[in-house]
């Protein structure tokens, strides 16, 4: 693996010239996990939600109406514009952006009574260390809400998954299994409970397009989806038009 600055850099590489894409992109503006994480937040009103790795922001979004406050955070100041264009569209006065690094965050102790995070995490070098940084940054009682896609428990399916990841998009480092994130929950000091696992199908033609994956990799994939044994065909339901994640959205709170 790349050394850690060197994948930071990656991902603001990466994503700064394609944040536009991810405001428009249905798999991220929509989704059936969207309303369920705003459910298992439990919400009372007058939260103030931490988004990290907010993408176009779109999770804080959907958010913004049960609470007091959302402030979404990403490593790339290109999608925290797209953000503020989000916000700006539909109105949400009670967003605002920040630049930071999730192992790392900007923030005092015991300031947020919610962290949540939208398919961002597969992007984190130091998982547990992010981890921690929510725990550190909630109240008591306060919780975290994940949603993003899983890894396999089945070796071979999961290092065809991982393959294909990267050759989409080289700031990728790995979509954990629920063991890890068993684990990492557990080492940051929350409990985690599955709250709904889900599928999304990704269409090749537009998941290549909104990463503006070059077309050797595009090749690549396609000679892995060839390639792939049955299992890992079956696993990820993969099609010519393109293939399955399995996801699952993830509560943790404080043990």
């Amino acid at each position: 693996m790349a050394r850690d600055s060197d994948l930071k850099g990656a991902v603001q590489e990466q994503f700064g010239p394609v944040a536009a894409n991810y405001l428009t992109s249905a798999v991220h503006a929509q989704g059936e996990d969207l309303p369920v994480m705003v459910q298992a937040a439990n919400l009372r009103g007058d939260e103030r939600v931490l988004d990290a790795g907010c993408g176009a922001g779109h999770t804080a979004a959907s958010f913004s109406p049960h609470v007091a406050e959302v402030v979404a955070l990403d490593f790339t100041d290109a999608m925290l514009r797209q953000v503020e264009v989000l916000a700006s569209e539909r109105g949400l006065s009670n967003v605002s952006t920040r630049l930071g690094d999730v192992e790392s965050l900007p923030f005092a102790d015991a300031v947020f009574g919610l962290v949540v995070s939208r398919y961002s995490s597969h992007h984190w070098a130091r998982p547990e260390q992010a981890l921690r940084e929510f725990r550190r940054v909630l109240r008591g009682d306060g919780s975290f809400v994940l949603s993003d896609v899983l890894g396999f428990d089945d070796f071979v399916c999961d290092t065809y998954l991982n393959a294909i990841e990267v050759l989409r998009d080289s700031s990728h480092v790995r979509d954990f299994t629920l063991a890890e994130w068993n684990t990492f929950f557990a080492s940051a000091g929350f409990e985690l409970e599955v709250i709904f696992p889900y599928r999304i199908f990704l269409d090749f033609e537009e998941w290549t397009e909104r990463m503006a994956t070059p077309e050797a990799s595009r090749v690549s994939i396609r000679a892995l989806y060839d390639a792939a044994p049955a299992e890992v065909k079956k696993a990820m339901g993969i099609v010519e038009a393109g293939h399955f994640f399995q996801c699952a959205v993830l509560r943790g709170t404080i043990a």
